[in-house]
């Protein structure tokens, strides 16, 4: 039970006296009002004259007769156009109901529907209270007998609806309410002694008494779906709610009570002064009675009351147009308009009553903006009073609207700490926390040492994570709580603070190693990049192990336990070499195990191992581990890997003088005249021959150079310069005149060296002019019988004896062809291999050979003259001579002048006359 005493009062409606016209003089209604009820845009009013009234919005009273004699009760619909009341057309007790649709018209009049009479079985007794569903399919009709008739089915017409006496009893009925929940219709019976439900949607309307209390006429009411649609009965010393099934709440509101009606979530009961005297044994009001009554208007939700007045002589409370009127005995209307929402809460803040505002923001559906600003204020109050505990309270219910930079700054200070800590906590359970905040947090953890909250704040699962997590790893670790934040870094997947914090403030490097086994590849690889230095230094065979596996075949821990599972990755050694620094053994192990498991390695890997046994050999002083050195870096190099970096790593073997190496290179790229060169340098004589014996047939120039090194040298070689005059004399590949030059810068070289080779070359000399003049006689004996034939053919007639064609070698038939050449064709042969019908197909490739010689040789004349002429007129000879030049003029001519074993003089012409055939079409 609620105490009355206890609930507050306020003002929160405004009181005036509805005014007929502008001047504000009252409006006055119609004398002998006897029922009241509102809706549909209008106040309805019927009088003892049984005249119904209408007030609507513009305050122009109309009015019909609808009785005869008196209106003793109005029931208006909220939901459709339909009046229903009940009044006597005749004297004694013959209530009569009549049906009223206010959208039809009679002449002039509402068309009425329907009209019955209001009696209980055979005894006429009188109407004390009506209700219609808002359904139109019941009404019913109490009476001072204790009776109850309902009427089901379409009430506006007769021919649709059933009456029938749902209730009898013996005390009168006050008051009747339908409910409706869903499908479940229920009517509420309240009499002078007891409250009765009817369940109306069941077969046979099953009841049930609620309480053995009653009330009295009009003090019982229903609530709206605020209070549950709960029946409510203003009884004298308490006032109770009903559910269908049960007695609720009751709330003791002490005092005669006269009316009760709901408004709006609001309970209005008008009650008899104290000082007044007892009321009736039935009648809650009494016409005669003019004292003073006393208005109340309850919020039962937030238990104040929202307005009290002193009215004389209420006759009814009526509420229609968002406002409420109340109807006194001298014919006024007073009307209580609701304050606004922002007004209640202003006069709640005046007197510091945040709970209560709070409370009714909330049963006025105050959008969350409204309600952060009153718990931004009821903060503000708590903490200007010091109830900083309070305050956080209110201020947490502010998240989400207030910047919480507003609440960061009132309790920044040491003492408030665990206030601050509250608040950051729900921010970031809300997750609303920026990266400033989370810091903020755990720094307050941290001050606190409050480690349990502290695991339990970075613990909370994946998906419960409210902060940023990279922001609190570095808060922690900046705190010195590196376990949490390892923790943290961990379970979140944030390799690169997990492995700094390992590896810069706890070291452990091996812990560090382990954990990069366990990352995937690609993160694995990055990370071994940026720390593979630090962990190479610390650990080195670890890293160096991990780094084989990484360039090979890489799964992650997990994944390397069991047979099948995903195929391994591997990196690219060489963006790995720069973490060997300064640690060469390591380095050589893991180049050696890369070259063996991958032999397709990329060549940095080859380089580097080159580099490194080459360094190594060249330090080394114990002999045979030199020549094992020595012998690795030959078969690295003979590995056929260098190929493509001859340069790179010819520059390393001559960096470190291996000079097997050097040589080897030198073969390999061909480069003879450099392997000749470092012999020169290191003046190995018999190795310089050696060099032109092996590679002179490949490089002729060999010879030439040895000669001119030997020539330039004042020791005695001799012996060398023989045995290189002995190659350039059998493969004919220097003039005399040259040697003889060549060898006079030697002041050691006498005649002697070169007399044998001087000697020689005379006599092949001398062979070759007999030669020539013996070629010569026979050219000149074969243009004499040339000539000779061709004067012949002038002067002298031919005679064709060829029995045979020359082409198939047929027995020559007529018609047949002949050629002064001397061969003969049958016609068909000649004309189907013939490419000109003039000419010999047998001695045409022949003559067409001579012919091309012939007109080439005329063409270079020609065209050694033009390149003349533009020369002498060219202003840029350059261009001229690079524009023929480009052409192929100056192409070089090969020119024989000795001849090769097993070849014919004959054989030598003929090559010598192609040469120059292509050569001088290559000019042209």
């Amino acid at each position: 039970m609620a105490a009355y005493l206890q609930w507050r009062r306020f003002a929160f409606f405004d009181r005036e006296t509805l005014a007929a016209d502008a001047e504000g003089r009252p409006l006055l209604l119609p004398p002998g009002i006897s029922a009241c009820d509102a809706g549909r845009g209008s106040l309805v009013f019927g009088d003892m004259e049984g005249v119904i009234w209408f007030l609507p919005r513009s305050l122009e009273l109309s009015s019909f007769q609808a009785y005869k004699l008196r209106v003793t009760h109005l029931f208006q619909l909220k939901q459709h156009s339909i009046l229903a009341s009940v009044g006597e057309d005749e004297e004694g007790i013959n209530p009569l109901v009549k049906v009223w649709n206010l959208e039809k018209r009679d002449g002039g009049n509402p068309l009425c529907t329907r009209i019955f009479p209001a009696i209980p079985g055979n005894k006429p007794t009188v109407v004390s209270c009506l209700t219609v569903h808002e359904n139109l399919n019941f009404m019913a009709i109490g009476f001072a007998d204790g009776s109850v008739v309902l009427t089901k089915g379409d009430i506006t017409r007769d021919r649709h609806s059933k009456t029938q006496i749902l209730h009898e009893g013996s005390f009168p009925v006050t008051g009747l309410a339908f409910r409706q929940s869903g499908k479940t219709t229920h009517l509420f019976v309240a009499t002078t002694e007891n409250i009765q439900c009817y369940t109306l949607s069941v077969k046979d309307y099953p009841q049930l008494e609620l309480d053995t209390r009653g009330c009295g006429l009009r003090c019982s009411t229903l609530s709206d779906l605020s209070q549950d649609l709960q029946f409510i009965v203003a009884g004298d010393e308490c006032v109770y709610l009903y559910q269908p099934d049960e007695r609720g709440p009751c709330f003791a509101f002490e005092g005669q009570k006269l009316i009760a009606h709901w408004y709006r979530g609001f309970l209005v009961i008008v009650s008899k002064d104290r000082k007044t005297s007892p009321k009736s044994d039935f009648a809650g009001s009494d016409a005669q009675n003019s004292d003073k009554q006393i208005l109340n208007i309850y919020d039962l939700g937030n238990k104040f009351i929202a307005y009290s007045s002193v009215f004389d002589d209420v006759v009814d409370v009526l509420a229609e147009w968002g406002c409420l009127y109340v109807l006194t005995r001298d014919g006024k209307l007073h009307v209580l308009q609701e304050k606004d929402t922002q007004t209640k809460l202003e006069m709640l803040f005046k007197k510091n009553l945040f709970e209560m505002a709070i409370n009714l923001a909330r049963s006025h559906h105050l959008d969350s903006d409204g309600l952060s600003e009153i718990f931004r204020q009821y903060g503000d109050h708590l903490y200007n009073k010091g109830n900083h505990d309070g305050a956080i309270q209110q201020y947490i219910r502010t998240i989400g609207k207030l910047e919480p930079s507003y609440v960061i700054r009132k309790f920044l200070d040491a003492q408030r700490i665990h206030n601050l800590t509250a608040y950051l906590q729900t921010l970031h359970l809300q997750a609303l926390a920026n990266a400033d905040h989370t810091t903020l947090l755990l720094n307050c953890y941290t001050k606190l040492k409050d480690i349990s909250k502290l695991e339990e704040f970075i613990k909370t699962s994946e998906s419960e994570v409210h902060f940023d997590v990279e922001t609190a790893i570095k808060v922690l670790r900046q705190a010195g709580c590196y376990s949490h934040a390892v923790y943290l870094a961990e379970k979140h997947s944030h390799h690169e603070w997990y492995l700094k914090i390992q590896l810069e403030d706890i070291k452990n490097y091996q812990e560090a190693l382990r954990y990069i086994g366990r990352l995937p590849f690609e993160q694995a690889e990055s990370n071994m990049k940026r720390y593979g230095k630090i962990l190479m230094h610390h650990v080195p065979h670890e890293t160096t192990e991990l780094l084989k596996v990484l360039c090979t075949d890489y799964r992650p821990a997990g994944d390397r336990e069991g047979p099948g599972g995903m195929e391994g990755r591997k990196a690219n050694p060489d963006e790995f070499i720069p973490i060997f620094a300064n640690n060469s053994r390591e380095l050589k192990a893991f180049l050696e195990h890369m070259s063996e498991v991958l032999p397709n390695s990329p060549q940095g890997v080859y380089d580097t191992l080159l580099e490194l046994r080459l360094q190594n050999w060249a330090h080394e002083q114990d002999p045979q581990a030199k020549e094992k050195l020595h012998n690795e870096a030959i078969s690295l190099l003979k590995s056929g890997k260098f190929q493509s970096v001859f340069d790179k790593a010819l520059v390393l073997c001559q960096m470190h003088n291996f000079k097997d190496g050097i040589l080897y290179l030198y073969e390999q790229g061909k480069l003879f005249q450099q392997i000749m060169h470092y012999h020169m340098q290191n003046e190995q004589y018999r190795k310089v021959v050696e060099v032109c014996e092996q590679y002179g047939d490949q490089e002729a120039c060999l010879w030439e150079q040895a000669l001119g090194y030997f020539a330039h040298k004042e020791e005695d070689c001799k012996e060398y310069i023989a045995a290189v005059l002995k190659h350039i004399e059998t493969k004919n590949l220097m003039p005399p005149l040259l040697v003889v030059q060549t060898l006079a810068h030697n002041s050691t070289a006498t005649l002697s060296v070169i007399k044998d080779y001087l000697v020689s070359k005379l006599q092949r000399q001398s062979r070759q002019i007999e030669q020539d003049e013996q070629r010569i006689h026979k050219y000149r004996e074969e243009t004499k019988r040339i000539r000779k034939e061709i004067e012949e053919l002038k002067t002298s007639p031919k005679i064709f004896q060829k029995t045979k064609c020359s082409i198939c070698t047929s027995a020559l038939e007529l018609p047949s062809v002949h050629f002064l050449c001397g061969h003969s064709f049958h016609q068909h042969c000649f004309e189907s291999y013939s490419e000109s019908g003039s000419e010999c197909p047998t001695c045409l490739p022949e003559n067409r050979k001579v012919m091309d010689m012939i007109r080439a040789q005329e063409q270079r004349r020609d065209l050694h003259d033009h390149f003349q002429h533009q020369l002498k007129c060219s202003n840029d000879s350059f261009s001229v001579v690079a524009d023929y030049f480009g052409r192929g003029v100056f192409n070089k001519l090969t020119l024989l002048t000795d001849l090769p074993p097993g070849k014919s003089a004959t054989a030598l012409d003929a090559g010598l006359q192609r040469d120059l055939l292509i050569h001088t079409k290559r000019s042209t």
